[in-house]
């Protein structure tokens, strides 16, 4: 486990322990019909989308790009998935959603890769027209989802636990495995320090990116499958909103070099905790909830000084 982990998990650890100093009742858990509930689970439960989407953002920041679309996909996601539900069941509803969220990463990668735009650029155009897309599909609505299969997505539970996080952590075992036991993870953290002599090595570093960029897009979808399932609906308006700022926040905290070539999943992982902790605790204490984008925007600014060129020299 690298410093920078080691660093996010101690700051996840002091956040808890700060919380449970002003509320004996955070570290509380109960059972009630067979299912765990409690604060620490409550937020482990609403950050696993995060987790997803910050797994996606870890892998295009790792080769110099980024994805500020996610947002975006996961509305898409969410509004092909309710359209399809009622008259073409759940596993059409699934598959679609998914392959529309696969279609957008498509997209991006191609603009990337093929038309040599910039990530930030080729992303803001479908973070623009995406959300469009969406409301095209709802008509403007928001789509009510009445499944219990699908919500369960979402809302349910498996082993007494909340079944959305357990949904991340199959996503971060495979990912892992990938990275861990296969060429892959060397393959992108070659492409992603120095795409020159990756490609003189022979890594088809085109390739690579596109389907990096493929990969974030269905993390994004699976978000936006677990977010439509929790709240039951599909709302293109505000599905995924600002979902972007917490995923890049999330593999920054969480060691991410933004220059690319480090990477880590699991400190992604641990800075979608902090942030969704960071979230709960403001309301916990009664804070005004706009508080939070003034936090959220003052961390992404200190972590990407400290990680400036500049500032390195300095210190």
């Amino acid at each position: 486990m690298n410093a920078s982990v080691k660093h996010a998990g101690f700051v996840l650890l002091a956040l808890w322990l700060l919380n449970a100093a002003l509320n004996p009742g955070f570290i509380n858990m109960r059972w009630q019909d067979g299912h765990a509930f409690g604060p620490l689970i409550d937020i482990v439960n609403r950050a696993a989308p995060l987790m997803v989407v910050a797994m996606g953002m870890t892998l295009v920041i790792a080769v110099r790009g980024i994805d500020i679309s996610v947002g975006a996909v996961v509305a898409i996601t969410a509004a092909v998935a309710a359209a399809l539900l009622p008259g073409h069941g759940l596993g059409v509803a699934l598959v679609g959603g998914l392959g529309a969220a696969a279609l957008c990463g498509l997209f991006n990668g191609l603009l990337v890769v093929a038309g040599g735009i910039q990530p930030i650029i080729a992303t803001l155009i479908l973070m623009t027209a995406g959300r469009g897309i969406a409301q095209l599909i709802t008509d403007g609505q928001i789509l009510s989802i009445d499944h219990a299969g699908y919500a369960f997505l979402g809302s349910g539970f498996l082993l007494g636990l909340p079944f959305a996080p357990w949904l991340a952590l199959a996503l971060a075992a495979l990912l892992g495995a990938l990275k861990h036991r296969t060429a892959l993870g060397l393959f992108l953290q070659a492409a992603g320090a120095n795409p020159a002599a990756a490609r003189l090595a022979g890594v088809n570093a085109a390739g690579l990116i596109l389907a990096v960029y493929i990969t974030c897009g269905l993390c994004g979808g699976l978000a936006g499958l677990m977010i439509s399932a929790n709240i039951q609906s599909a709302d293109a308006n505000n599905a995924g909103q600002m979902l972007e700022l917490d995923a890049i926040l999330a593999v920054t905290l969480g060691g991410t070099s933004l220059l690319g070539g480090r990477f880590s999943l699991r400190g992604s992982m641990l800075g979608a905790l902090i942030i969704q902790t960071l979230t709960t605790s403001i309301y916990a204490l009664g804070i005004a909830p706009e508080v939070t984008l003034v936090v959220k925007a003052a961390v992404v600014f200190a972590v990407s000084v400290s990680q400036s060129s500049v500032w390195r020299r300095r210190s």
